[in-house]
């Protein structure tokens, strides 16, 4: 069923309900990205939340994974939302986004293509875009600007001027550009996703801050596979927690090993 750009659905979300791998569609096994773990068995991953977080070691497919699902929405895997293409795109042409989504279905209710993906390493191509095209193209008031505030304080104007309509949104790793106290910025402005309604968030990260987001999907994706866990079942929160208990004696037993 095809639908109008911009054109509201009344439908809460999640949109992209499935994903799964289509073996008919992989020309080599042994190829990156299909020599993950992540995808040697069946592939099946299903959304029945509107908010679905994704933790993992470095290396264990997580961006990639992301950059697939975001060429399904219609996104470039450099980042950006449907029809933008970083200024410097010449970095992207490494991913692997744009493979695995041509071996992949999806189901969708109904297809949102609505959104932005949104990735820390290409924030800044992204931002200078949108500011020179909006001192070029002046719509009426001041232009964003956004490279003229911090990282994080830049980051977070950027998500809430994007992320208030409908829409599909996926981050990877948005805490790279987040001090803790902009992380809890960032919890609320999840929150205000979440109570529109219409939003569908997919996110990748280390913060057990943002991992903890109460009644989202929480998986964790390994060797074996994606499973679901809790916060305190991850590595990322006992690490943390062993830091908090005795900085010192974490820090020094690190340095000896």
């Amino acid at each position: 069923m095809a639908f109008k750009r911009n054109r509201a659905i009344n439908l809460p979300a999640p949109y992209l309900r499935r994903i799964w791998l289509e073996p008919a569609r992989i020309t080599d096994r042994e190829a990156y990205p299909f020599c993950l773990p992540l995808l040697r068995d069946d592939f099946d991953l299903s959304f029945d939340r509107a908010i679905t977080i994704i933790v993992g070691e470095n290396g264990t497919g997580k961006s990639t994974l992301l950059e697939g699902i975001a060429a399904l929405a219609g996104y470039d895997e450099a980042g950006g939302g449907k029809g933008y293409m970083p200024v410097d795109h010449s970095w992207a042409l490494e991913k692997m986004g744009g493979q695995l989504s041509s071996a992949l279905r999806a189901s969708w209710l109904p297809k949102i293509t609505n959104g932005w993906f949104f990735r820390a390493e290409s924030f800044f191509s992204v931002a200078r875009y949108l500011d020179q095209m909006a001192q070029q193209y002046p719509l009426g008031g001041p232009p964003p600007d956004f490279l003229s505030h911090s990282h994080g304080e830049g980051f977070l104007r950027f998500f809430e001027e994007r992320c208030q309509k409908q829409g599909i949104f996926i981050f990877d790793e948005p805490e790279s550009a987040l001090s803790p106290a902009r992380q809890m910025e960032f919890l609320k402005l999840m929150r205000r996703m979440e109570n529109i309604g219409h939003c569908q968030i997919i996110m990748a990260t280390h913060s057990p801050v943002l991992m903890a987001y109460p009644n989202a999907t929480l998986l964790r994706l390994t060797k074996h596979g994606l499973e679901p866990v809790t916060v305190r079942e991850t590595d990322h929160y006992k690490v943390l927690r062993e830091f908090c208990d005795d900085p010192d004696g974490f820090v020094e037993a690190a340095i000896e090993e």
